[in-house]
């Protein structure tokens, strides 16, 4: 198929991009930011520019673009909508006009997190799936992916446009922009329990959404690495997770202990990525072993780490 790839300069687009190609797909990509993957510069909020990129001849669109949560310091909040909101409603009018019969997004699980949530002040960790909810993002990135959810469901039903909508866990190669202890690599390899998944993942689930598509008309799936956990853990994972972690992986303190990283004593949040593998048919093949295979043989360690990221849209300005 012929796809264009919105986002294509992003760090998602520029796993995403190749990928398609060797699945045997032609890519076009559109992006604010030039890029290897970019064809089309100009901005999802811009009819003119959707429709321009449509004309190249496309049979489907993966939307990735949007403003994201560091976004928040550096653009207004009509940003937001005109990108998350105004943009996915473009390619979705787009998209309905050329006739195709599927579209994928790119969502957030942070639009799952309300502040409660996130000041994790319960007495368990709290579980997240599709079901979840009444959602109340805390942030305007986290209402406008939300808005931008509603409007692929509104297009499944009401035009035939079959649309998945991936609820992706943190795949960000930078550091945290909030927390600092643990740092880096650390914090990564403890998210893999819980909240990440890593960028290569993260593009085969778009592949494996774009092919399924069709036959699910409406879809929505949290992507994130497999929980080692279950839901009875949620008191143990509070209280104490680093006894947890032992016991479900007792090498796991003295290969951390060899890096100088620590065990965490807490863990308030899981994301279970569980239905998109019994319905979308998608599993991340990275997990929390393979970084403790990794720490055993000396091998890179399974994730990207680069405290040095800029994005492309940030580092032009």
């Amino acid at each position: 198929m012929r796809i264009l790839l919105t986002g294509s300069s992003g760090w998602l687009g520029r796993f995403l991009a190749p990928a398609l190609r060797a699945a045997g797909h032609t890519v076009t990509g559109l992006d604010l930011a030039p890029g290897p993957e970019t064809h089309v510069l100009g901005s999802v909020a811009d009819r003119s520019v959707v429709d321009r990129a449509m004309g190249l001849g496309i049979d489907a669109v993966i939307h990735t673009a949007a403003l994201h949560k560091p976004d928040i310091a550096r653009y207004p909040v009509q940003a937001f909508v005109d990108v998350n909101v105004t943009g996915t409603l473009n390619l979705l009018e787009a998209a309905k006009a050329a006739g195709h019969d599927r579209f994928v997004m790119t969502s957030t699980t942070s639009l799952m997190i309300s502040e409660a949530i996130r000041q994790e002040k319960a007495a368990e960790a709290v579980w997240l799936n599709e079901q979840t909810g009444p959602l109340a993002p805390r942030n305007i990135y986290g209402v406008t992916k939300l808005a931008a959810e509603g409007l692929c469901r509104l297009y499944a039903a009401e035009h035939g446009l079959a649309s998945v909508v991936l609820r992706t866990s943190r795949f960000f190669p930078e550091d945290d922009d909030t927390h600092k202890q643990p740092s880096g690599e650390n914090l990564k390899a403890i998210e893999l329990l819980h909240r990440r998944l890593t960028v290569e993942d993260a593009a085969a689930a778009h592949i494996t959404a774009l092919e399924k598509a069709p036959q699910l008309g409406f879809g929505l799936y949290i992507a994130s690495a497999p929980t080692p956990f279950a839901r009875q853990d949620a008191a143990a994972l509070k209280s104490d997770a680093a006894a947890l972690i032992r016991e479900r992986f007792p090498e796991t303190e003295a290969l951390f202990a060899a890096r100088g990283w620590q065990l965490p004593p807490s863990l308030g949040r899981v994301y279970d990525a569980g239905l998109a593998e019994r319905e979308l048919g998608w599993r991340a093949q990275t997990d929390f072993a393979a970084v403790l295979d990794a720490l055993r043989t000396g091998a890179p360690l399974p994730f990207a780490h680069d405290p040095g990221y800029t994005s492309p849209l940030v580092a032009g300005r």
